[in-house]
């Protein structure tokens, strides 16, 4: 489909309607040739409507630029109106867009171009941050006396010792200096800026080149006032230098994506609203989906994709069709983010990429597929779990996302609060008995089932698990995996572990009577049996066990302990804050008058969500005389709540709450994922 710009007449201005990206040549001389035609046709008032057009490159933005000159000289003018997010971002950059004008902006409005400065401010920077209410003035005058033993900086010094961020540090240069500071993200650069400066070299400057404007480079900083290093750009590039501010994260982690030679297509970064119809795909050119699966473009996609979600940290990938969109979502955190939206043409041919990619029948377009695949980048391996299902706008594609390199392996680091730790460690250095532990779908249960086996393993045991499926390998132990489909079940396989002489067997889930009563009876018999349970509470997992037809006389034995536990977002280090908690909260919780909490401003490093990681919540049950006691009665749920409640046990939601003082969540976070009790 070719390139066409729309054109109207709305009194004595001409809008001109572009439709797609910018960024190819053919489009570029299009553009070039309507606004041409334009002139001649004596029409010197245009307006460019960004509206439907996804992405913008440098040959098109010299092509406006230049058009704009034409039109003043001639007493006309070009204007612009509805840019996207994205395409405001890069006008910005370039100095075509009025950051001021932009930043306030609603839909509709109409913008000049030109090149845009704003003006410096008089104030040092100091005075700046005090101004923003980012510093006291006690903390200047800290670091003005440390400054005057030192060389450096005052932003740096205060980024340094943490009385501001750095994205405050470079907020406050921006205002200083009238430089832009923009969040670095996908569109914001292209190849032929990248190509004129050389990857070492960008890394050693730590900077991004952005975009090139006729004889003028666009390139992102950190640092302004490195002027020996701009100097060095500048010569490189035979360009005059146009400075943007970013944070040196996002600088050296888009320089990964940027000098990858996995390019982005402009479909990757389209982000505008589309007109809503019915697409009819029973008759869909499979042949021409599966060439499209197997032609660069969708190869660099795909594996861009899986690039950009191992970076930021997600769990999963979910790839779906709409009615005219296809979408990718990331779980990071426990929390589905809308990283991407492409043409619902480019679907199919994803979805048969992942498919080869797992070795998986792409003809089948019916039936749900299960596969796994495997992929190195970023010096990693990365394990991902592939599930198809059929929709009726086509198969929904997740990725679960297996990250080696950011697995738990070590009890340490699970981030239990110190006596829950304790009592973990006490229930592992058992020998023999049954550890549960407890939680729904996500919460962290096999992290800390591989972890507490870590922890176990040594030459002188013997240690088996069973699996579906295996996720992470650990040298030193025996890991098998079940198989459905040859009747390999968890119970035909624990009794088959149980004649190889284990020490410590795990088991990965008990889903039915025969597995529970084979644990508990290995338990018995000298073993420490390891496993987990989908149930709310620890209370739940001891109900679970008899319920499935266990006798409570050998539960009450066999049992060691129970480990009930959740997944709470962290807050996010780059944008947190403290406050104090309102005096009824204080009160609920009996917490001192000079009790603090903290949360999240929300920043780009956290999607604004104001959380950043995760940790986790427990709740610890060891097994006692009067718990087994109890527990030989064959005992209600109720009772057994009643029982915990009289004993003293802290329950996930006060441990959350505990967490939550400390500064590392927030007490919403806790009440989102668990009920106060």
């Amino acid at each position: 489909m070719s390139f066409v710009v729309a054109r109207s007449v709305v009194g004595t201005m001409l809008h001109l309607a572009p439709s797609g990206p910018l960024t190819d040549a053919g489009a570029c001389e299009v553009l070039e040739s309507t606004i041409a035609d334009c002139i001649a046709d004596n029409h010197f008032q245009l307006i460019v409507d960004f509206e439907q057009v996804s992405l913008i490159g440098g040959q098109a933005l010299e092509i406006i630029q230049g058009a704009n000159n034409r039109l003043t000289h001639m007493g006309g003018f070009l204007k612009f109106v509805s840019p996207s997010p994205l395409i405001k971002a890069i006008l910005i950059a370039t100095g075509l867009g009025d950051p001021v004008a932009l930043g306030q902006a609603n839909f509709g409005e109409l913008h000049s171009i030109g090149s845009h400065f704003v003006k410096p401010s008089s104030l040092k920077l100091g005075e700046i941050l005090l101004e923003l209410g980012m510093v006291t003035q006690k903390q200047l005058a800290d670091v003005a006396h440390l400054q005057a033993k030192s060389n450096k900086r005052m932003g740096t010094l205060l980024v340094d010792s943490g009385a501001i961020s750095d994205r405050n540090r470079l907020a406050a240069v921006s205002r200083q200096t009238g430089i832009p500071l923009i969040p670095l993200r996908f569109g914001l650069y292209e190849t032929s800026a990248i190509q004129l400066i050389p990857r070492d070299v960008a890394r050693r400057l730590e900077v991004l080149p952005m975009f090139k404007v006729h004889d003028t480079l666009t390139i992102a900083t950190n640092d302004p006032q490195a002027i020996p290093a701009l100097d060095e750009i500048q010569d490189i590039s035979g360009c005059r230098l146009r400075l943007v501010l970013a944070e040196r994260q996002e600088i050296l982690k888009y320089q990964i994506e940027a000098y990858s030679g996995n390019e982005f297509m402009p479909e990757l970064v389209d982000n505008m609203a589309t007109d809503i119809e019915l697409v009819e795909q029973d008759h869909a050119d499979f042949a021409r989906i599966d060439e499209m699966a197997g032609g660069s473009p969708v190869i660099n996609l795909v594996n861009g994709l899986i690039q950009r979600a191992v970076r930021d940290g997600a769990s999963d990938i979910h790839i779906e069709s709409g009615r005219n969109r296809s979408f990718v979502r990331f779980r990071i955190d426990g929390v589905l983010y809308e990283a991407l939206s492409t043409r619902l043409d480019l679907h199919p041919a994803i979805v048969s990429r992942l498919k080869v990619m797992a070795n998986l029948d792409i003809s089948e377009r019916r039936m749900p597929q299960d596969g796994r695949l495997q992929v190195v980048t970023q010096g990693r391996t990365i394990d991902l779990r592939f599930s198809s299902l059929p929709g009726i706008y086509g198969e929904k594609i997740v990725l679960r996302v297996l990250d080696k390199n950011q697995s738990i392996l070590d009890i340490e680091k699970l981030g239990m609060s110190a006596v829950n730790l304790n009592l973990l460690k006490k229930l592992l250095g058992r020998s023999y008995g049954l550890i549960l532990v407890t939680g729904p779908t996500g919460s962290g249960k096999t992290t800390t089932l591989y972890a507490s086996l870590n922890q176990l393993k040594s030459i002188e045991k013997n240690i088996v698990t069973i699996e579906d499926p295996v996720e992470y390998q650990i040298d030193l132990i025996n890991q098998n995996q079940v198989n459905e489909s040859i009747e390999l079940s968890f119970a035909r396989m624990l009794k088959h572990v149980l004649r190889q002489d284990p020490d410590i067997i795990m088991v990965g889930e008990i889903r039915d009577r025969e597995t529970a009563e084979i644990a508990v009876q290995a338990a018995l018999t000298g073993h420490l049996v390891l496993s987990t349970l989908h149930t709310n509470n620890a209370v739940g997992a001891l109900s679970r066990m008899m319920d499935m037809g266990v006798e409570p006389y050998l539960l009450s034995s066999a049992l060691a302990g129970v480990v009930a536990q959740r997944l709470v977002r962290g807050i996010c280090p780059a944008c947190k804050t403290t406050y104090l908690p309102p005096p009824e909260m204080v009160k609920k919780y009996h917490w001192p008058e000079s009790a603090k909490l903290s949360r999240g401003r929300g920043c780009p490093e956290c999607y604004d969500s104001g959380y950043r990681g995760r940790l986790g919540i427990h709740e610890i049950i060891e097994s006692s005389d009067t718990l087994q006691r109890l527990m030989a009665k064959n005992p209600t749920k109720e009772e057994l709540l009643a029982f915990t409640k009289a004993e003293g046990y802290p329950t996930m939601f006060d441990d959350g709450v505990s967490r939550a003082l400390e500064g590392r969540t927030t007490i919403e976070e806790v009440s989102r994922v668990i009920h106060e009790e």
